[in-house]
């Protein structure tokens, strides 16, 4: 039984008689639990049962690694890896999202977003992590293959097998156009203010507090600020958009605008194209509201990243086989 295991893990790190309080789980299987003993001393218990233990592993080589930079990734108290539980620092209630949410100056937050990403990327060498993995064609194709075969199926005719082939020859033509024109660093891949925490005792960049790396990986540098900024959860104010745009290119010397604009604009149609697979899979099973709720804002990010002259392959196929409301309205049963 699940909740033995958890209890001798607990015994064995020393928080037997913590007081345990749920905190819910996100779209993935893990479940979290704050901590907190009588001393008033706090953690987080992560619990990846099942399939989900595999990326406890991960998780704690990449909270290594970016601490080792001088960032604020959780410490790891104590580590079951097999059975897929960590006890984790806990960084609190305030991510930046509820800081936005409630109304905070969303500016401050997009900064100190921004500026974490341009010290990751000046810090990290790719060659020092051989182990992690790639986030090259072959992986970028696999994830956006669910555009095609969860959005496309939900909302138009089923695509034929040679549609099929179509559609990934032009994501293949896209992406080989990027890979590789802007360097490659560490790359967090949900980098969002869901994920991100207002650590008020510390400064600088260790003032935002990490979580959720586990599907971390090498690759393209534009990618985490494409998430941050053009984010499916939120409306992110163009004139924020462009500002953070122009602050990390400013923190990056010798970096090419031109290069970095073209992979972030193609970095973005592949996530908006993946996340919208995702939504359309929660659609067909019943879906989550909250998740649900995205899918028109996902849409229409979509649609103004493909209209760059690099994604024309993307928009053209897109024209071809769905009404320009992406046939959102029919996936919501509107």
């Amino acid at each position: 039984m699940r909740e033995n295991v958890i209890i001798c893990f607990l015994a064995r790190a020393g928080w037997a008689d913590a007081a345990r309080a749920p905190m819910g789980a996100d779209w993935s299987t893990r479940r979290y639990e704050r901590l907190t003993r009588p001393d008033g001393a706090k953690a987080i218990l992560m619990d990846a049962a099942g399939d989900g233990a595999g990326q406890v592993p991960p998780f704690v080589r990449l909270c290594g690694l970016l601490r080792a930079m001088d960032l604020s990734a959780p410490l790891i108290f104590a580590e079951d890896q097999g059975q897929g539980l960590l006890l984790l620092e806990d960084f609190g209630d305030d991510s930046f999202a509820l800081l936005l949410d409630r109304g905070d100056d969303p500016w401050p937050l997009y900064c100190r977003a921004t500026d974490v990403l341009s010290h990751l990327h000046k810090r990290f060498d790719p060659g020092t992590a051989p182990d992690i993995q790639r986030y090259d064609l072959t992986l970028f194709t696999q994830q956006v293959a669910l555009f095609g075969d969860a959005y496309l199926d939900a909302a138009a005719t089923p695509l034929s097998p040679a549609g099929r082939r179509a559609l990934d020859d032009a994501w293949t033509m896209v992406l080989t156009q990027v890979l590789g024109i802007v360097p490659d660093s560490l790359l967090l891949r949900d980098y969002h203010p869901g994920n991100l925490m207002a650590l008020r005792d510390r400064a600088g960049v260790r003032a935002c507090g990490l979580l959720d790396v586990q599907d971390g990986g090498i690759g393209p540098i534009s990618y985490d600020l494409l998430s941050l900024l053009q984010d499916a959860r939120r409306d992110v104010p163009d004139e924020i958009q462009s500002a953070m745009i122009d602050r990390y290119l400013s923190a990056m010397p010798g970096l090419s605008q031109g290069a970095f604009l073209a992979s972030y604009a193609v970095m973005g149609a592949m996530r908006h194209a993946r996340i919208l697979g995702r939504v359309a899979q929660l659609a067909a099973g019943g879906g989550k509201a909250r998740q649900l709720a995205f899918l028109s804002r996902v849409w229409g990010q979509f649609r103004r990243a493909i209209a760059h002259p690099l994604l024309s392959p993307i928009q053209s196929f897109t024209d071809q086989h769905l009404p320009p409301d992406g046939a959102v309205p029919h996936i919501l049963g509107q």
